[in-house]
């Protein structure tokens, strides 16, 4: 019986020293990069500071770029600049009026994908065709607006075409409690 309860002791234990190490960890991460500096940070240093990026690509002249979605709780997608001299060049994020007016009707969703990083998976909605209307593929990233409200920015492709038709930006729906939806 002893044997028993000083096994289970120690399992606990080790759990709770798992958990507490995990923690630490995730903490290590930087949310948006605040003290990487542009010029001397290198691309090594902003993997072991933000994390893996949720996407990643190589450009034509050498750079990459990298994507930082902090959602589905959090406002934020940070994109990441990188030099041909594996040099941080900026880090900005994208989930503002100022990047929601580069998405336009005709572009891709690679072209989306680069301008604002993934939405949130479990947002992504498919609507098939019905009365004469094409099926739609709805993509949506929430975001903190101007006046500090919890907002959704939606693209609505033409999943015929692949391509945008439309967007469409809202305050989240939080009835009574509309103190929820204020940003931190």
């Amino acid at each position: 019986m002893f044997v028993g309860k000083l096994k289970t002791g120690i399992a606990t234990k080790s759990i709770f020293i798992l958990l507490a190490a995990l923690l630490l960890c995730s903490c290590a991460t930087s949310y948006g990069g605040k003290r990487l500096v542009p010029g001397e940070t290198t691309l090594h240093d902003v993997l072991h500071t933000m994390g893996t990026p949720a996407m990643r690509w190589e450009n034509p002249d050498g750079s990459t770029k990298l994507a930082y979605a902090r959602g589905p709780v959090g406002y934020n997608t940070f994109m990441v600049l990188i030099g041909k001299d594996q040099k941080l060049q900026h880090i900005e994020d994208v989930l503002n009026p100022k990047y929601f007016f580069r998405i336009q009707p005709g572009m891709t969703k690679d072209q989306v994908l680069r301008i604002l990083g993934p939405s949130e998976p479990s947002w992504t909605l498919h609507f098939d065709a019905r009365d004469q209307l094409p099926a739609q593929l709805i993509w949506e990233w929430r975001y903190c607006s101007a006046e500090r409200e919890a907002s959704r920015f939606k693209v609505i492709f033409d999943d015929s075409k692949g391509t945008v038709g439309s967007t469409s930006q809202r305050a989240e729906d939080c009835g009574e409690q509309a103190w929820k939806c204020r940003c931190p």
